[in-house]
Protein backbone atom coordinates (compact mmCIF):
# COMPACT_ATOMS: atom_id res chain seq x y z
CA UNK A 1 0.00 0.00 0.00
CA UNK A 2 1.08 3.42 -0.17
CA UNK A 3 1.76 6.07 -3.12
CA UNK A 4 3.15 5.79 -6.89
CA UNK A 5 4.35 8.23 -9.40
CA UNK A 6 1.37 7.61 -12.17
CA UNK A 7 -0.15 10.19 -15.15
CA UNK A 8 -3.46 11.76 -14.88
CA UNK A 9 -4.39 9.68 -17.94
CA UNK A 10 -3.81 6.73 -15.67
CA UNK A 11 -5.14 7.95 -13.09
CA UNK A 12 -8.40 8.74 -14.81
CA UNK A 13 -8.00 5.42 -16.38
CA UNK A 14 -7.75 3.37 -12.96
CA UNK A 15 -10.63 5.42 -11.06
CA UNK A 16 -13.21 4.23 -14.16
CA UNK A 17 -11.87 0.63 -14.10
CA UNK A 18 -12.43 0.58 -10.44
CA UNK A 19 -15.82 1.48 -10.39
CA UNK A 20 -16.44 -0.91 -13.56
CA UNK A 21 -15.39 -3.75 -11.19
CA UNK A 22 -17.17 -2.67 -8.56
CA UNK A 23 -20.45 -1.91 -9.75
CA UNK A 24 -21.51 -3.71 -13.36
CA UNK A 25 -23.80 -1.19 -13.97
CA UNK A 26 -21.34 1.02 -14.51
CA UNK A 27 -20.47 0.92 -18.68
CA UNK A 28 -17.92 3.15 -20.92
CA UNK A 29 -18.61 4.39 -24.65
CA UNK A 30 -17.77 6.91 -27.16
CA UNK A 31 -15.18 7.20 -30.01
CA UNK A 32 -12.45 5.48 -30.61
CA UNK A 33 -12.20 4.21 -27.14
CA UNK A 34 -12.37 0.69 -27.09
CA UNK A 35 -9.95 -0.34 -29.88
CA UNK A 36 -7.15 1.91 -29.32
CA UNK A 37 -8.26 2.85 -25.92
CA UNK A 38 -8.91 6.71 -26.52
CA UNK A 39 -7.40 9.22 -28.38
CA UNK A 40 -4.87 10.43 -25.38
CA UNK A 41 -4.73 6.61 -23.86
CA UNK A 42 -7.50 7.28 -20.85
CA UNK A 43 -9.18 3.85 -21.46
CA UNK A 44 -6.04 1.83 -22.29
CA UNK A 45 -6.54 0.39 -18.86
CA UNK A 46 -9.70 -1.13 -19.16
CA UNK A 47 -8.95 -3.46 -22.25
CA UNK A 48 -9.67 -6.71 -22.05
CA UNK A 49 -10.32 -6.34 -18.20
CA UNK A 50 -14.20 -5.35 -18.63
CA UNK A 51 -15.40 -7.21 -21.00
CA UNK A 52 -18.03 -5.89 -23.66
CA UNK A 53 -19.09 -2.91 -21.09
CA UNK A 54 -16.61 -0.85 -23.08
CA UNK A 55 -17.29 0.09 -26.91
CA UNK A 56 -17.01 2.11 -29.55
CA UNK A 57 -19.76 3.69 -31.22
CA UNK A 58 -20.48 5.85 -34.61
CA UNK A 59 -19.80 9.54 -34.71
CA UNK A 60 -22.80 11.37 -33.71
CA UNK A 61 -22.78 13.04 -30.82
CA UNK A 62 -26.55 13.38 -30.18
CA UNK A 63 -27.11 9.91 -30.27
CA UNK A 64 -24.10 8.92 -27.93
CA UNK A 65 -25.64 11.64 -25.42
CA UNK A 66 -28.81 10.38 -26.01
CA UNK A 67 -28.46 6.72 -25.45
CA UNK A 68 -26.58 7.79 -22.01
CA UNK A 69 -29.89 9.59 -20.77
CA UNK A 70 -31.94 6.63 -21.78
CA UNK A 71 -28.82 3.65 -20.33
CA UNK A 72 -29.29 5.52 -17.60
CA UNK A 73 -32.80 5.62 -17.16
CA UNK A 74 -33.01 1.69 -17.47
CA UNK A 75 -30.57 1.48 -14.68
CA UNK A 76 -26.78 1.80 -16.05
CA UNK A 77 -24.55 4.04 -15.18
CA UNK A 78 -23.00 5.08 -18.37
CA UNK A 79 -20.04 6.69 -18.76
CA UNK A 80 -19.76 8.29 -21.93
CA UNK A 81 -16.85 9.57 -23.89
CA UNK A 82 -17.30 12.87 -26.08
CA UNK A 83 -13.72 12.91 -27.39
CA UNK A 84 -13.55 16.77 -27.69
CA UNK A 85 -14.92 19.14 -25.45
CA UNK A 86 -15.78 20.83 -28.76
CA UNK A 87 -18.31 17.97 -29.85
CA UNK A 88 -20.13 18.98 -27.04
CA UNK A 89 -21.95 21.78 -29.04
CA UNK A 90 -23.12 19.17 -31.87
CA UNK A 91 -25.16 16.89 -29.29
CA UNK A 92 -25.94 19.57 -26.65
CA UNK A 93 -29.87 19.17 -27.60
CA UNK A 94 -29.70 16.43 -25.43
CA UNK A 95 -27.61 17.36 -23.17
CA UNK A 96 -29.02 21.03 -22.19
CA UNK A 97 -32.76 19.78 -23.02
CA UNK A 98 -32.99 16.06 -21.96
CA UNK A 99 -30.11 15.12 -19.71
CA UNK A 100 -30.03 18.41 -17.29
CA UNK A 101 -33.44 18.96 -17.26
CA UNK A 102 -35.18 15.10 -16.77
CA UNK A 103 -35.29 14.99 -13.27
CA UNK A 104 -36.76 18.35 -12.47
CA UNK A 105 -39.03 17.27 -15.09
CA UNK A 106 -40.68 13.90 -13.59
CA UNK A 107 -40.10 15.74 -9.93
CA UNK A 108 -37.20 13.62 -8.78
CA UNK A 109 -38.36 9.85 -9.82
CA UNK A 110 -35.67 10.08 -12.26
CA UNK A 111 -32.34 9.24 -11.29
CA UNK A 112 -29.83 10.18 -13.54
CA UNK A 113 -25.96 9.19 -12.80
CA UNK A 114 -24.18 10.04 -16.52
CA UNK A 115 -20.76 10.96 -16.66
CA UNK A 116 -19.98 13.03 -19.56
CA UNK A 117 -16.13 13.04 -20.17
CA UNK A 118 -13.80 14.05 -22.18
CA UNK A 119 -10.51 16.66 -23.31
CA UNK A 120 -10.51 20.25 -23.49
CA UNK A 121 -8.57 23.49 -23.45
CA UNK A 122 -5.82 24.31 -25.58
CA UNK A 123 -3.03 22.00 -27.27
CA UNK A 124 -0.56 22.36 -29.76
CA UNK A 125 -2.14 24.23 -32.58
CA UNK A 126 -5.44 21.97 -32.35
CA UNK A 127 -7.39 25.41 -33.98
CA UNK A 128 -10.85 26.95 -33.43
CA UNK A 129 -12.77 23.87 -33.43
CA UNK A 130 -10.59 21.51 -30.72
CA UNK A 131 -9.05 24.07 -28.24
CA UNK A 132 -11.85 25.49 -26.86
CA UNK A 133 -12.78 25.74 -22.83
CA UNK A 134 -16.66 25.82 -22.77
CA UNK A 135 -17.43 24.65 -18.88
CA UNK A 136 -18.76 28.18 -18.53
CA UNK A 137 -21.40 26.88 -20.78
CA UNK A 138 -22.49 24.13 -18.49
CA UNK A 139 -22.28 25.62 -15.78
CA UNK A 140 -24.76 28.19 -16.38
CA UNK A 141 -27.92 25.74 -17.43
CA UNK A 142 -29.02 23.87 -13.68
CA UNK A 143 -29.07 20.22 -13.60
CA UNK A 144 -25.42 18.62 -14.53
CA UNK A 145 -22.48 19.18 -12.14
CA UNK A 146 -19.08 20.28 -13.63
CA UNK A 147 -15.83 18.50 -12.64
CA UNK A 148 -12.19 20.00 -14.10
CA UNK A 149 -9.33 18.53 -12.25
CA UNK A 150 -5.72 19.50 -11.99
CA UNK A 151 -3.59 16.38 -10.93
CA UNK A 152 -3.64 12.94 -10.89
CA UNK A 153 -4.57 12.59 -7.75
CA UNK A 154 -7.29 14.47 -7.97
CA UNK A 155 -8.57 13.27 -11.55
CA UNK A 156 -9.08 9.77 -9.62
CA UNK A 157 -10.56 10.59 -6.74
CA UNK A 158 -12.84 13.30 -8.78
CA UNK A 159 -14.20 10.33 -11.79
CA UNK A 160 -14.62 7.94 -9.14
CA UNK A 161 -17.19 10.31 -6.89
CA UNK A 162 -18.72 11.43 -10.32
CA UNK A 163 -19.10 8.25 -11.48
CA UNK A 164 -21.30 7.35 -7.64
CA UNK A 165 -22.97 10.48 -8.24
CA UNK A 166 -26.69 10.19 -8.74
CA UNK A 167 -27.24 13.11 -10.70
CA UNK A 168 -25.31 13.86 -13.94
CA UNK A 169 -21.52 15.21 -14.66
CA UNK A 170 -19.87 16.78 -16.89
CA UNK A 171 -15.83 15.90 -16.18
CA UNK A 172 -13.45 18.22 -18.11
CA UNK A 173 -9.98 16.84 -18.52
CA UNK A 174 -7.30 19.20 -20.03
CA UNK A 175 -5.53 17.80 -22.99
CA UNK A 176 -1.95 19.46 -21.39
CA UNK A 177 -2.14 17.72 -18.35
CA UNK A 178 -2.41 14.10 -19.41
CA UNK A 179 0.83 13.39 -19.42
CA UNK A 180 1.73 15.46 -16.23
CA UNK A 181 2.66 12.73 -13.29
CA UNK A 182 1.77 13.09 -9.59
CA UNK A 183 1.60 10.64 -6.40
CA UNK A 184 -1.56 8.83 -6.74
CA UNK A 185 -2.28 6.29 -3.70
CA UNK A 186 -2.78 2.55 -3.64
CA UNK A 187 -5.53 2.41 -1.54
CA UNK A 188 -8.84 3.62 -2.48
CA UNK A 189 -9.99 7.08 -2.30
CA UNK A 190 -12.72 9.71 -3.07
CA UNK A 191 -12.66 13.53 -3.12
CA UNK A 192 -16.54 14.90 -2.19
CA UNK A 193 -17.52 17.18 -5.39
CA UNK A 194 -17.53 20.71 -4.39
CA UNK A 195 -14.73 20.91 -2.21
CA UNK A 196 -12.35 22.79 -3.45
CA UNK A 197 -8.19 22.16 -2.46
CA UNK A 198 -5.80 25.08 -1.69
CA UNK A 199 -2.94 24.08 -3.66
CA UNK A 200 -0.34 26.66 -1.93
CA UNK A 201 -0.47 28.69 1.30
CA UNK A 202 0.07 32.37 1.23
CA UNK A 203 -1.41 35.72 3.34
CA UNK A 204 -1.34 38.30 0.38
CA UNK A 205 -3.22 37.64 -2.66
CA UNK A 206 -5.24 34.69 -3.38
CA UNK A 207 -5.59 33.16 -7.19
CA UNK A 208 -8.57 31.31 -7.61
CA UNK A 209 -8.19 28.48 -10.17
CA UNK A 210 -8.62 25.14 -12.31
CA UNK A 211 -7.23 22.67 -14.70
CA UNK A 212 -4.26 23.90 -16.44
CA UNK A 213 -4.44 27.28 -14.77
CA UNK A 214 -3.61 25.84 -11.40
CA UNK A 215 -0.54 25.36 -12.38
CA UNK A 216 0.05 28.41 -14.07
CA UNK A 217 -1.20 29.75 -10.83
CA UNK A 218 1.54 27.94 -8.80
CA UNK A 219 3.92 28.74 -10.93
CA UNK A 220 3.31 32.52 -10.59
CA UNK A 221 3.43 32.33 -6.72
CA UNK A 222 6.55 30.67 -6.87
CA UNK A 223 7.93 33.42 -9.33
CA UNK A 224 6.63 36.36 -6.84
CA UNK A 225 7.28 34.83 -3.29
CA UNK A 226 10.89 35.46 -4.63
CA UNK A 227 9.91 39.72 -4.55
CA UNK A 228 8.17 39.18 -0.74
CA UNK A 229 4.43 38.57 -2.66
CA UNK A 230 2.95 35.71 -1.04
CA UNK A 231 -0.24 33.99 -2.95
CA UNK A 232 -2.78 31.34 -1.70
CA UNK A 233 -3.72 29.41 -5.31
CA UNK A 234 -7.17 27.92 -4.93
CA UNK A 235 -8.16 25.38 -6.57
CA UNK A 236 -12.03 24.56 -7.07
CA UNK A 237 -11.87 21.54 -8.41
CA UNK A 238 -15.33 21.53 -9.21
CA UNK A 239 -17.23 24.59 -11.06
CA UNK A 240 -20.85 22.95 -10.25
CA UNK A 241 -21.01 23.09 -6.97
CA UNK A 242 -18.41 25.58 -6.39
CA UNK A 243 -16.86 25.54 -2.65
CA UNK A 244 -18.05 29.25 -1.73
CA UNK A 245 -16.67 28.59 1.71
CA UNK A 246 -12.80 27.82 0.94
CA UNK A 247 -13.05 30.74 -1.51
CA UNK A 248 -14.58 33.41 1.10
CA UNK A 249 -12.52 32.29 3.91
CA UNK A 250 -9.32 32.34 1.64
CA UNK A 251 -10.06 36.33 0.54
CA UNK A 252 -11.36 37.43 3.76
CA UNK A 253 -7.88 36.36 5.09
CA UNK A 254 -6.11 37.83 2.09
CA UNK A 255 -8.12 40.84 1.28
CA UNK A 256 -7.09 40.55 -2.40
CA UNK A 257 -8.33 38.08 -4.75
CA UNK A 258 -7.60 36.74 -8.33
CA UNK A 259 -9.31 34.45 -10.61
CA UNK A 260 -7.65 32.57 -13.74
CA UNK A 261 -9.12 30.69 -16.26
CA UNK A 262 -8.28 29.67 -19.61
CA UNK A 263 -11.80 29.83 -21.09
CA UNK A 264 -12.29 33.55 -22.72
CA UNK A 265 -12.58 36.88 -20.27
CA UNK A 266 -15.87 38.07 -21.29
CA UNK A 267 -18.75 36.28 -19.88
CA UNK A 268 -16.12 33.62 -18.08
CA UNK A 269 -16.86 31.38 -14.73
CA UNK A 270 -14.83 33.90 -12.95
CA UNK A 271 -17.12 36.49 -13.44
CA UNK A 272 -19.33 34.40 -11.12
CA UNK A 273 -16.91 33.81 -8.71
CA UNK A 274 -15.97 37.74 -8.35
CA UNK A 275 -19.65 38.50 -8.35
CA UNK A 276 -20.29 36.15 -5.31
CA UNK A 277 -16.71 37.62 -3.94
CA UNK A 278 -18.09 41.11 -4.39
CA UNK A 279 -21.52 40.45 -2.21
CA UNK A 280 -19.86 39.00 0.70
CA UNK A 281 -16.65 40.37 1.34
CA UNK A 282 -17.03 44.08 -0.10
CA UNK A 283 -15.95 45.71 2.76
CA UNK A 284 -12.88 43.16 3.62
CA UNK A 285 -11.49 43.99 -0.20
CA UNK A 286 -8.46 45.66 -0.30
CA UNK A 287 -8.45 46.04 -4.30
CA UNK A 288 -10.47 45.62 -7.05
CA UNK A 289 -10.83 41.82 -7.84
CA UNK A 290 -8.96 40.92 -10.94
CA UNK A 291 -9.69 38.25 -14.17
CA UNK A 292 -7.28 36.39 -16.00
CA UNK A 293 -8.95 34.65 -19.06
CA UNK A 294 -8.41 34.07 -22.79
CA UNK A 295 -9.02 36.57 -25.21
CA UNK A 296 -12.26 37.28 -26.84
CA UNK A 297 -10.94 35.71 -30.45
CA UNK A 298 -11.50 32.01 -31.78
CA UNK A 299 -8.51 29.54 -31.05
CA UNK A 300 -5.93 30.30 -33.83
CA UNK A 301 -3.92 27.66 -35.64
CA UNK A 302 -1.04 29.56 -35.48
CA UNK A 303 1.54 28.62 -32.71
CA UNK A 304 3.23 32.20 -31.67
CA UNK A 305 -0.96 33.42 -32.16
CA UNK A 306 -2.15 30.64 -30.17
CA UNK A 307 0.39 31.42 -27.34
CA UNK A 308 -0.69 35.19 -27.65
CA UNK A 309 -4.12 34.44 -26.93
CA UNK A 310 -4.13 32.42 -24.34
CA UNK A 311 -3.71 33.09 -20.25
CA UNK A 312 -0.50 32.33 -18.78
CA UNK A 313 1.60 32.55 -15.85
CA UNK A 314 3.12 36.04 -16.47
CA UNK A 315 -0.35 37.04 -17.20
CA UNK A 316 -1.44 35.82 -13.49
CA UNK A 317 1.65 38.02 -11.91
CA UNK A 318 0.48 40.58 -13.47
CA UNK A 319 -3.27 40.74 -12.66
CA UNK A 320 -1.75 39.74 -8.90
CA UNK A 321 0.65 43.13 -8.97
CA UNK A 322 -2.55 45.17 -9.79
CA UNK A 323 -4.09 44.39 -6.61
CA UNK A 324 -1.28 45.22 -4.07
Amino acid sequence: MGERIITFSQALCEGVLEEMLRDERVITYGEDIAKQGGIFGAYKCLLGKVGDRIFDTPISEEVIYGSALGAAMAGMIPVVEFHFADFLFTGITAITNQIMKMRYMTGGQVSLPIVLRGPDGVAKSAAAQHSQSIETIFMHVPGIKVVVPSTPYDAKGLIKSSIRDPDPVIFFEHKALYKIRGPVPEEEYLIPLGKAHIKREGADVTVIATSRMVHEAVKAAEQLSKEGIEVEVVDLRTLVPWDRDTVIRSVKKTGRAVVAHETWRRAGWGAEIASTIYEELFDRLEAPIQRVGARNVPHPFSPPLEQFMIPKVEDIVDAVKRTL
